[in-house]
């Protein structure tokens, strides 16, 4: 990593989370880690994110990835950036065993930047709200 370049958490890379971890990004290719670099450059609080990219893997492995990375993490929120993508799925199929976790897809940065201040809410209210502010943020100009 270079000097100016924020410290961004990802799995597999990582064994065990930082304890700051408050929820889990997965997606394609390097959206994670793209979109959690932009929250640490607005906020400074990138770190309550822990990113996964599902290059390379399969539809149990994505699932195992993440499933690890909630026991060592102790995140019970994630984010995914489409609703049919594979790390989706993965979650849906894996959260039926895992009550408490929640699972936001679709995702924008408006999401991410309003879950990543509120440091005192309870997950699902935390979500609640950022997939509001997520949701308003949407607008399309001219024509």
């Amino acid at each position: 990593m270079s000097d100016g370049e924020p410290r961004v958490n990802t799995v597999p890379d990582t064994d065990v989370a930082p304890a700051t971890v408050r929820a889990i990004v997965a997606g394609h290719g390097a959206f994670a880690n793209g979109i959690i670099s932009a929250v640490e450059q607005i906020t400074g609080r990138g770190a309550c994110f822990l990113g996964m990219s599902n290059t390379g893997l399969c539809l149990d492995d994505i699932q195992d990835t993440i499933a690890r990375a909630l026991d060592d993490s102790g995140a019970r929120v994630i984010f995914t950036d489409l609703p049919a993508g594979s790390c989706t799925m993965a979650v849906r199929r894996m959260i039926r065993e895992r009550p408490g976790v929640l699972l936001v897809t679709g995702i924008n940065l408006s999401t991410l930047l309003d879950f990543a201040m509120q440091d005192s809410a309870d997950p699902v209210a935390a979500v609640q709200a950022a997939l509001e502010k997520g949701r308003a943020s949407m607008a399309v100009y001219g024509g």
